[in-house]
């Protein structure tokens, strides 16, 4: 083996490795937090559990990726601790996929559909379909699926690479004698453990392993020691994944940890003691790709097999080695909050994505009531309302920070096109929503002063505000629907409904100025209606902002200014219809004046 040979070795690795990110990557954005939502509906039913977690490591080709989602899920409080065993007991059987898809590179056979079979043959033309998919095609989903297509060129194309690169090595005799060090269980498996937590990956080390095969070299007694190892070198993932979280979700890195380790105990006391009885003939054969795909299925399925009517006392024995500690189960309570905006979602941008929505929608819920709150003590002050306004005030303001700093994480992060569009949205919405919620502590500031002046409005004024207020509160509930629903149909009926306010307040200003002119008000009180008429009208420009920001999903290129800009407000038309819809429910009472 020469110097070139080692080069081409190196960039079949580098590919190999890459491939396998890509695929894995564009899997995930594919499946578009779908695969996130099936778990965390997990039901008790523990065989389910590990079915679900087998069939999302499968799609998604990466048990480190399951297993850390699973880390995140209790420490978040999605799922419970017995829950996460079945999971991660299933990622470990899904991940064996990886390895027989790889054992299709040692193929060799002169049928034509045989080598039709051969990586080496399909690769191209799976890579051209992708490459098509991700320059031309301007679909999100379809490029998310190109993106699948070339990793999945790229990993096999890399793994045939390495596999033709690592044959001259048959030839070294200082590789041979090296390999037979690793017939010692207890260092082929130290040895499988230390490769697999340097690149974190059991598929990656997995797919390694049986690239070396194809020098001819590697035999079944140095094998199976290597992937025993190999699984339990792929908890490094999830422990410091689990280093600093809950005490709950540091207990499920342990799980897993004690998982493979107590399988791969329990294999090797096993296999070795019938070894030693019969003597297994085929350990001094030379191992194949689709021989290491066996071993590493077999050892999976067993383990789970045996491990899983003991999953409560993995559980006790987690609870053992990580002991609860009353205060810190006190601070995870005060966590809880936001505990489902957890930093290892992060690596499922999809799923993190509809978890931020989720609490962008619970903060939308209370801005309303906030409101609701405020408008009350415009009529009948109460200081525990005015309170509750405060209170709600700084909670919003709390979700703003937790959910703008969230989503500026998530945006460092490869989102899809889709996902992209809807994180700049709630980026936007939430600054709307905290607005509003400054303007409903406008208004209790000035029902607070009213109430300490001992100023009253006049009964026709007060009516009048009633209606004003009314029409505020109805056009906060739709724009929050909107919001909530992402109804386009609905948030195109949010701009003549702010129009609406606009109007409404520039009539009760004029009738105001009126009544000051007969002596039936006073300047004092005419300044604080004029605020709470301008926070009441500010209130309605954030709702038209995030109906704006909600049609923006849909319609490409709809900014506020060009959209308003844009509507068509004559006679007759659609918007105007509405206008005098909504007017005729909110009219002032009195004497109509121009289109009221």
């Amino acid at each position: 083996m020469d110097f070139f040979d080692i080069l081409t070795m190196t960039g079949g690795l580098a590919l190999f490795l890459y491939g396998m990110h890509l695929l894995s990557e564009g899997l995930e954005k594919l499946s578009g937090g779908r695969l996130e939502r099936v778990l965390e509906n997990l039901t008790n039913n523990r065989l389910g559990a590990v079915l679900l977690g087998a069939g999302v490591t499968a799609v998604i080709q990466s048990s480190s990726a399951t297993t850390v989602m699973v880390v995140g899920f209790v420490n978040s409080g999605i799922m419970k601790l017995s829950q996460a065993i079945g999971v991660i007991m299933g990622a470990n059987i899904g991940t064996t996929i990886t390895s027989w898809l790889l054992s299709l590179t040692g193929i060799e056979s002169s049928n034509f559909f045989l080598r039709l079979a051969k990586p080496t043959s399909f690769a191209p033309v799976i890579a051209m379909v992708g490459v098509i998919f991700v320059l031309f095609v301007r679909n999100g989903r379809k490029r998310d699926a190109g993106t699948i297509l070339i990793g999945f060129a790229i990993l096999m194309t890399g793994m045939d690479t390495m596999s033709q690169a690592m044959k001259p090595l048959s030839e070294v005799p200082q590789f041979r004698e090296l390999l037979t060090m690793f017939d010692n269980p207890f260092l082929g498996l130290t040895a499988g453990a230390v490769i697999t937590a340097v690149i974190q990956s059991s598929s990656a080390s997995v797919g390694i392993l049986q690239a070396l095969c194809a020098t001819g070299s590697i035999r079944y007694a140095t094998a199976v020691p290597i992937i025993l190892g190999q699984n339990i070198g792929t908890c490094v993932t999830a422990l410091m994944s689990g280093a600093g979280a809950s005490r709950n979700a540091r207990r499920a890195s342990i799980i897993h940890l004690m998982f493979n380790l107590i399988g791969a105990g329990a294999f090797m006391a096993v296999f070795y003691l019938l070894n030693a009885v019969w003597g297994f003939a085929f350990m001094q054969e030379a191992a194949d790709s689709a021989g290491i795909a066996l071993v590493h299925t077999i050892f999976n399925l067993s383990a789970t097999i045996l491990l899983l009517p003991f999953a409560d006392l993995l559980e006790k024995l987690s609870f053992r080695i990580i002991k609860p500690d009353a205060e810190e189960e006190r601070q995870g309570l005060e966590r809880e909050l936001f505990s489902r905006m957890d930093e290892r979602f992060l690596d499922a941008p999809a799923f993190a994505l509809e978890q931020v929505y989720s609490y962008a929608r619970r903060m939308a819920e209370l801005v309303q009531e906030s409101l609701v709150t405020a408008s009350h003590t415009l009529f009948a002050y109460d200081k525990c309302r005015a309170k509750e306004v405060e209170r709600l005030e700084q909670l919003v303001d709390r979700y703003d920070d937790e959910i703008s700093g969230y989503l500026v994480k998530l945006s460092a992060r490869n989102l899809s096109e889709t996902d992209s569009k809807r994180l700049n949205m709630l980026l936007h919405s939430v600054g709307d929503l905290e607005r509003i919620s400054d303007h409903a502590i406008n208004l209790t500031d000035c029902a607070g002063i009213m109430d300490e002046k001992k100023l009253d409005f006049s009964e026709k004024a007060t009516e009048e505000l009633r209606i004003f207020s009314q029409a505020v509160g109805d056009l906060v509930q739709a724009s929050v629907d909107v919001f909530g629903t992402e109804n386009v149909e609905a948030a195109r009926c949010i701009e003549p409904f702010e129009e609406t306010i606009d109007v409404l307040q520039k009539e009760m200003k004029r009738r105001h100025m009126k009544r000051l002119k007969k002596g039936k008000c006073t300047a004092e009180l005419g300044f604080i209606l004029s605020d709470i008429t301008n926070n009441y009208e500010r209130i309605a420009d954030h709702c038209s902002n995030l109906a704006i920001n909600v049609m923006q999903l849909y319609e490409d290129d709809t900014h506020a200014h060009e959209y308003i800009d844009s509507l068509e407000r004559g006679a007759g038309s659609a918007f105007d219809n509405l206008l005098q819809e909504y007017l005729r429910h909110y009219e002032l009472p009195g004497k109509k004046t121009g289109k009221l």
